[in-house]
């Protein structure tokens, strides 16, 4: 079946099951620690989880450029060895100082900040190690199967993380989550640095953090990918935050309520990842129409009337989320070349996580000010503003006009005749390739977006 067909390779399924286990712990534990701080150290404040949600990312933007180019430099199995180990360290220490009732909120935000820092230097290296895996026309499959495993533990994690939170408290679940890394751990043991790819490496010397900079700079298409992704990661994907407020606050319910609501939502998160992984080619059309679904499914839920409709909301929120989300990483990637990779790809999580500590005080200060509603509401309009963004610019880089089709009932593009090399570098605008005469209609459906092979700038720009 084409939506697994990754999992046929033996190295990718060893890391899959490590990684599915180890994600399992890092949901519980980010679900016992928003919940630790929003209902233990403080009295249901959700200022102070967007807080705890800011130090814990904001590491993300200020070491991307080092944390890119150390994964495209450096051996990446052994990198991943000690940022996990670093992790497991970290959350035994933050579940001792629960546990034996000496936690602060201070403490847990230096926690928290600590744990950003490793992040930032691990979420690169993660991303393009399945590169190494997988030949490159698995890839797009094998980074949706990853957003899979990592969202079915988001459907398992926080549930579990909301029963043992209410019945132990959440200092052992961050000491469960420590023995959860050890399974990533044993899989990086079990597959031999032999049957790993060789792929190029960054060549040593200064200006490569700018020449990764440049790269961008250069791709459109990228650039307009990130900057959806910067506000739909800002604004919209609080998840912790908003359902703990609506939670909490709008139904008076506990933390196993909180869970269970974490747990529905990634059902649709889980669905979102196994359809990327079964639709082939990340297309820009798709991300930005998922963003634009994302939008008015987040409207939806923060008008729920009760915590059943809200959940049941919640599971179309997800979907869209993941289904932006997946399709965007699959499509930098794979349009991204190799020895590029860890850096556009460092750049890519600092501005979906990075922007956190931007959004998530604003979002939890809606939430505190105007009522647990109005923090969907910014989630909608932060999804909408994404689709429309992507909307506009796929008509500017194609030449497009919009013509209302009396006959036909529907809306159809004009493709209009443009200088070559209008957009993007090096002659390769969208139309450069034989345009043909202006005016000539096309059906919607028929635009075709796709992503293009990893090659470079020339051969993605403008699709």
């Amino acid at each position: 079946m084409s939506t697994f067909k990754s999992l046929h390779i033996l190295n990718y399924r060893i890391w899959f099951v490590g990684a599915l286990i180890s994600n399992i712990g890092t949901w519980m534990q980010r679900t016992a620690q928003d919940w630790l701080v929003f209902a233990h150290l403080t009295a249901h404040d959700a200022g102070a989880v967007g807080i705890t949600m800011a130090l814990q990312l904001g590491p993300q933007l200020f070491l991307a450029p080092v944390a890119g180019l150390v994964a495209d430099r450096f051996n990446r199995k052994r990198l991943l060895v000690l940022t996990q180990s670093a992790m497991a360290l970290l959350s035994a220490g933050l579940g001792i100082l629960v546990i034996t009732g000496a936690a602060q909120l201070w403490q847990v935000y230096a926690f928290a900040l600590l744990l950003g820092v490793v992040s930032a230097l691990d979420a690169p290296v993660r991303q393009t190690f399945v590169s190494e895996l997988v030949q490159d026309d698995y890839l797009p499959n094998a980074v949706a199967l990853n957003s899979a495993s990592f969202n079915v533990a988001r459907m398992i994690g926080p549930a579990v993380a909301g029963v043992l939170t209410a019945v132990v408290g959440p200092g052992w679940v961050f000491l469960i989550n420590t023995l959860t890394f050890a399974a990533l751990l044993l899989s990086l043991a079990k597959i031999p640095a032999a049957s790993l790819r060789r792929l190029p490496r960054a060549a040593a010397g200064k200006g490569r953090i700018r020449e990764g900079l440049h790269y961008v700079r250069y791709r459109p298409d990228l650039v307009v990918v990130l900057v959806a992704i910067f506000i739909v990661g800002t604004l919209g994907l609080n998840f912790a935050l908003f359902i703990a407020a609506m939670v909490g606050t709008e139904f008076g319910l506990d933390a196993g309520a909180f869970g269970l609501m974490n747990s529905i939502m990634a059902i649709g998160s889980v669905a979102g990842a196994l359809l990327s992984a079964g639709r082939g080619t990340p297309r820009l059309r798709v991300i930005f129409a998922a963003a634009g679904a994302f939008g008015v499914t987040s409207g939806v839920a923060a008008l729920a009337p009760n915590y059943f409709w809200y959940g049941v909301a919640l599971v179309p929120v997800g979907l869209f989320a993941i289904t932006m989300m997946t399709s965007a990483n699959g499509y930098v990637q794979t349009t991204t070349d190799p020895v590029m990779r860890g850096r556009v790809m460092a750049l890519y999580m600092a501005i979906f996580m990075g922007g956190t500590p931007i959004g998530a005080p604003f979002v939890g200060w809606a939430a505190n000010i105007a009522g647990p509603r109005w923090s969907m509401g910014v989630a909608a309009v932060a999804g909408l503003l994404a689709a429309l963004i992507g909307l506009l610019w796929i008509i500017r880089a194609k030449q497009l006009r919009l013509h209302f089709n009396r006959r036909a009932r529907g809306l159809r593009y004009f493709r209009v005749a443009s200088r070559a090399g209008a957009i993007g570098a090096g002659g390769s605008g969208a139309d450069a390739a034989g345009a043909g005469p202006a005016a000539q209609p096309e059906s919607m459906p028929g635009n075709d977006d796709g992503a293009a092979p990893a090659r470079g700038r020339d051969d993605a720009v403008g699709r």
